[in-house]
């Protein structure tokens, strides 16, 4: 072989080897590192979202979310449904759409569908335990683990898209409250009618139950373009459904 011949097979050689390096990491299921999008005022999408509660049966509605500011932590963004004339609800996310709230008197995640950076194969956990959120369950604790598994081709009515699917699965558990049981009666006698009082306690029980969520992430949208919440009782059942699908979206300049 000439040397000329030599040094252009090397170089071709070397030029398939980097093209080969270059698609590999351009190739979104591979090594690929989604960063957290950058929101404006005005950022808005639009989702077809669907309930489903074992009493109520379901209903459909289409939820309109609006980006009204956003700083390096915190998303300020409003929630309206389209054709209603009721005023937009404000909330505040974190940059994740983790969503927040008080338990037990600290601000704490409640719910992290992403957590930025997102590449394929990271986890992540959300754990917390509220003491009386109500007044039948003398405390409840939820947790959850999460995962990016890969991308999928996603057809939803704002177009096609190739998104990383994330799921999130655990459970729950509730600590009733003692039940209390009072019981009457009357005692007749030929003087007089006693009343008598019975109160029985029972002691606490407790409840467990499972549920699964997932979401599509589609970089180019900056949010889902497709989700899935599903809570479980004890017995296996569901009772709760919540799923969306996005059907438009737009960015500010």
């Amino acid at each position: 072989m000439l040397a000329s011949e030599a040094k252009s097979t090397w170089i071709s050689g070397c030029g398939m080897v980097l093209g080969l390096i270059g698609a590999l990491a351009s190739s979104p299921g591979r090594a690929q590192q989604l960063e957290t999008p950058v929101y404006k005022p005005g950022d808005t999408w639009t989702y077809r979202e669907i309930t489903e509660k074992n009493a109520n049966g379901w209903n459909q509605t289409l939820s309109e979310i609006v980006v009204n500011r956003a700083t390096s932590s915190t998303i300020y963004y409003s929630t309206k449904q389209s054709g209603s004339t009721q005023a937009p609800k404000e909330a505040i996310a974190g940059t994740d759409w983790s969503r927040l709230r008080d338990v037990n008197g600290k601000e704490t995640v409640i719910n992290r569908p992403l957590a930025f950076p997102l590449s394929v194969g990271k986890t992540w956990d959300v754990e917390y335990k509220e003491l009386k959120p109500n007044k039948d369950h003398k405390s409840e604790q939820w947790s959850s683990r999460c995962s990016a598994g890969g991308y999928e081709t996603v057809d939803v009515p704002a177009g096609k898209f190739n998104a990383l699917k994330i799921e999130c699965e655990g459970k729950w558990l509730a600590e009733l409250e003692p039940a209390r049981t009072v019981v009457q009666g009357a005692r007749a006698s030929e003087d007089n009618t006693t009343m008598i009082t019975n109160v029985q306690r029972t002691a606490a029980i407790t409840a467990s139950g499972r549920l699964y969520k997932a979401f599509w992430y589609a970089p180019e949208v900056k949010r889902w373009v497709k989700s899935v919440e599903e809570y479980y009782a004890s017995n296996g059942t569901r009772n709760e459904r919540y799923s969306g699908e996005l059907e438009s979206y737009k960015f500010s300049n």
